[in-house]
Order: structure tokens, then C-alpha cells, then sequence
């Protein structure tokens, strides 16, 4: 049998690189060699022979394992769409919606799904902080609006911090997105397939090393308990679980994506926070803690993607 010849990008040039470059090793050591010639590319230091090499012909399909800006953004998507070459993933349309936060929820609350209250600040405009407290009160959250793993997030408690932290968010993304502070708890739900997507079993999240899911607690050993499938009652489960599939749905997400909630600890509430794309694959990663509850090996996932993926594109 022939083996598919896969290119497997990680690295890249965003400041999720590192976190990247550890999903590509994790990925590369997975993937079955007797079935898969892999070729592995970092586009930071070799994006010009793997243009070439995509031009060409030289692979079947591109597995892109790659976070942020120049990955995970929808440019990556509309060049592989130009060179008319096969990816894992979603398009370039919904890689772009999902990737900036604020046009995310607005397509999200069509489904009566609640979000937070926000803001947006673009850099460079004034910051009435007396405004944005008076709307948003305290604590609230800032965010840049085009950023993963958690990086540039602040939780702002005094209107002294918050100047700070939209310069912060600001150094990350041009535009910073502001929200009201939701305490409750939370919970992840990825979602794989195509024609019929499913929902894999529900996480919640309770962070150790920080007082909330930061970057720390994502990436370090030990840095949150990460319990699966989670505690919660069935209908909670199983309405997590829907709107993950609903909004899977209406962003037009392809093969796999992991979608995240904050349930409101007063009013038990379900508010979407973000939608992942291209979820994180390293060790210490949500998706494959999921996929082994639903009984299916990290190897045995990526080859059912991959198998969608590509039967999915052929018949387009």
C-alpha cells in the first residue's frame, strides 16, 4: 500500500511558536510510519521550500500543526486554497471569524448562546477607564482580540490595573477586547467530524498554579486539574455538548475543534468564550485527554482525521 505523503508544519512565527514546535514532536511521534511519509517543515525558517515543495505536488495533504497569526489566522489556509493543495482544518473564512474573538461571539449569540458583555478598544484610541468600568464593572477581562494560549490576558480588579492591561493586550493584537468578569466554572468540549460532527467527552478546568486557566497553568506539568470526563449533571453535560456541536456548525469548522465555556456559578449559565480551531496537541494538551475518554488512542485520532480530511476534500 502507498503511503499518503503528509507535510507537518509547526513552529512558525507566532508567539504560541514554542508551544507549536512541542505539538509537532508530540504529532510527528504519533502518526503511523508505515502508513505516512511525513514531511516536516518550520515555515519561520523554511516557508519558501515548502511553498515550492506544495507547488510541486510533493505531498498529499498539509497537517498544520500551528497557533496564531500565520497559522491558525486563515492566511496559511488561502495560500494552501490558491496552490489548490489539500490541509487538515478548518478554511480560510473560518479560521479567520474564529481567530478574532469579538466576530466569533457575534455569530455565536444568533444561537442564543450567551457571551459576555465587551467592549473593543483598536490601539491608539482613548481609554475612558471611568466608561468601560462603569459598563463592564469589576473585575474584568482583557484580551487581545487576535491571540491563543492565553497570552496577553490580564484580570483587571481596580481601575488602576487597567490602563496597563489594554497596553498589554495591545502589544499583541491591534485591537484589545474587553469583558465582563464571568466567576464560575469551566469547561472545554472539542468536536470532530464533518458531515456528522460529534462532540467528545466534556473537561472542566480548575487551574493550580494561577488563580485562572493562563498560559502557566495550560503548558506547565501539574498546572490545572483537567477532569474528564467532567463531574457535572447530564443535562449540563449534554447542553455543553450541543452548543459545542451548534457552533462547530455555524462557523463551518472541518475535522476537529474544541470550543470553550465559562458556567456562570450563580445563575448556572452557559457563556462561550472561544472557539479553537486548530487545537493544542502537545503533552499536557485537552484534546487528547478527551479522545482517550471516548476510548480513542492520540495515533488512532489523528488517523481518523486525517482519513476524513482526506475523503472529505476528495469529494469536494
Amino acid at each position: 500500500m502507498e503511503k499518503i505523503k503528509l507535510a507537518l508544519l509547526s513552529g512558525g512565527s507566532s508567539q504560541e511558536r514554542e508551544v507549536s514546535q512541542r505539538a509537532g514532536d508530540v504529532i510527528f511521534n504519533a502518526l503511523d510510519k508505515e502508513k505516512y511519509e511525513v514531511f516536516r517543515y518550520d515555515p519561520k525558517e523554511d516557508l519558501m521550500k515548502f511553498f515550492i515543495d506544495a507547488s510541486t505536488g510533493k505531498f498529499d495533504i498539509v497537517f498544520p500543526a500551528l497557533y496564531g497569526t500565520a497559522g491558525e489566522d486563515g492566511s496559511l489556509q488561502g495560500m494552501l486554497d490558491l496552490l489548490k493543495v489539500p490541509y487538515l482544518f478548518s478554511g480560510l473564512l473560518t479560521s479567520a471569524i474564529a481567530m478574532n474573538k469579538y466576530s466569533t461571539k457575534m455569530i455565536v449569540k444568533t444561537l442564543g448562546i450567551s457571551v459576555a458583555k465587551d467592549m473593543v478598544l483598536k490601539r491608539g484610541e482613548s481609554v475612558d477607564v471611568k466608561k468601560i468600568i462603569s459598563t463592564l464593572g469589576l473585575p474584568l477581562v482583557v484580551k487581545p482580540m487576535e491571540q491563543g494560549s492565553s497570552i496577553g490576558v490580564s484580570i483587571v480588579h481596580t481601575k488602576e490595573e487597567l490602563e496597563d492591561a489594554i497596553k498589554n493586550a495591545h502589544d499583541h493584537s491591534l485591537s484589545a477586547l474587553l469583558e465582563s468578569y464571568i466567576k464560575g466554572r469551566e469547561f472545554t468540549v472539542a468536536v470532530m467530524g464533518n458531515k456528522m460532527p460529534e462532540a467528545l467527552p466534556v473537561i472542566e478546568i480548575i487551574p493550580k498554579v494561577s488563580s485562572w486557566f493562563d498560559y502557566k497553568a495550560k503548558y506547565e506539568d501539574g498546572g490545572a486539574d483537567e477532569i474528564c470526563p467532567a463531574v457535572v449533571p447530564d443535562d449540563l453535560k449534554n447542553s455543553l455538548q450541543q452548543a459545542a456541536v451548534d457552533i462547530f456548525k455555524i462557523l463551518d469548522c472541518r475535522d476537529l475543534a474544541r470550543a470553550d465555556f465559562i458556567v456562570d456559578s450563580t445563575t448556572n449559565l452557559i457563556h462561550f468564550i472561544e472557539m479553537n480551531t486548530i487545537p493544542g496537541m502537545t503533552k499536557n494538551s485537552l484534546l487528547p485527554k478527551a479522545a482517550k475518554e471516548s476510548g480513542i488512542p492520540f495515533s488512532e485520532l489523528l488517523e481518523r482525521i486525517i482519513t476524513e480530511a482526506i475523503k472529505n476534500r476528495s469529494e469536494k
